[in-house]
């Protein structure tokens, strides 16, 4: 049996060809299947550990009111199962030759969000700036549906499957060059229907100065 977290040769040209992917002009998101059930249950087991809070009903600026409906442990520790992802990911970021665009890109940004069942989910939102490189978002349990989209009233709405087991991958500022809002991708999780239990890692310039 492959150890557990372990970034393999195949596991590695995976990632570099979704980053290639993400690359491409237009692109602002991926997803490919990159974890075990092992692994997932091993990040179940450790989330559902975690102590929770209710997040604010609605963040953002007057206008631009983000509703949310979840809860939800930040930072979250990263320890255990959370530790061996977050290396995992940093070293498949330090062997690929994508242009990531962010030298000594660490996760140092980890939230583990639980959705219950007929959530409403998030509204469509941007990560903030500070966050740069890439993000991964993982989805370790549930039912619910993943979009980018054009606009802020969800125009051109784009599915991305990131069922438990895959890895959803997003542009961020410093990727491939990109800058601004250009390089971060409009997204929303809606049709929560089973619940869902996701795991955010990001790299947050302010924390890494």
């Amino acid at each position: 049996m492959p150890k557990l977290f372990a970034l393999t040769q195949p596991r590695q040209q995976a990632f570099d060809d979704a980053l290639g992917q993400l690359a491409d002009e237009g692109s602002l998101g991926v997803s490919l299947p990159f974890f075990s059930p092992d692994e997932i249950t091993m990040l179940i087991r450790q989330a559902t550990r975690l102590p929770m809070r209710k997040a604010r009903a609605k963040v953002g600026a007057p206008g631009r009111e983000v509703p949310q409906d979840f809860d939800i442990c930040f930072p979250a520790p990263r320890e255990d199962a959370l530790d061996h992802l977050a290396v995992l990911l940093e070293e498949a970021v330090a062997h690929t030759a994508a242009p990531i665009g962010i030298s000594g890109f660490t996760l140092n940004d980890a939230a583990v969000q639980h959705y219950h069942k007929a959530s409403g989910g998030i509204g469509i939102h941007r990560d903030a700036l500070r966050y740069q490189g890439l993000v991964f978002i993982i989805t370790l349990a549930g039912e619910s549906r993943f979009c980018l989209c054009d606009d802020r009233e969800g125009n051109g709405a784009r599915p991305l499957d990131d069922s438990p087991g895959r890895l959803t991958i997003l542009s961020a500022p410093g990727f491939n060059g990109r800058e601004g809002e250009a390089a971060r991708p409009l997204h929303f999780v809606d049709q929560v229907e089973g619940g869902r239990l996701s795991i955010g890692l990001r790299h947050d310039i302010k924390l890494s100065a």
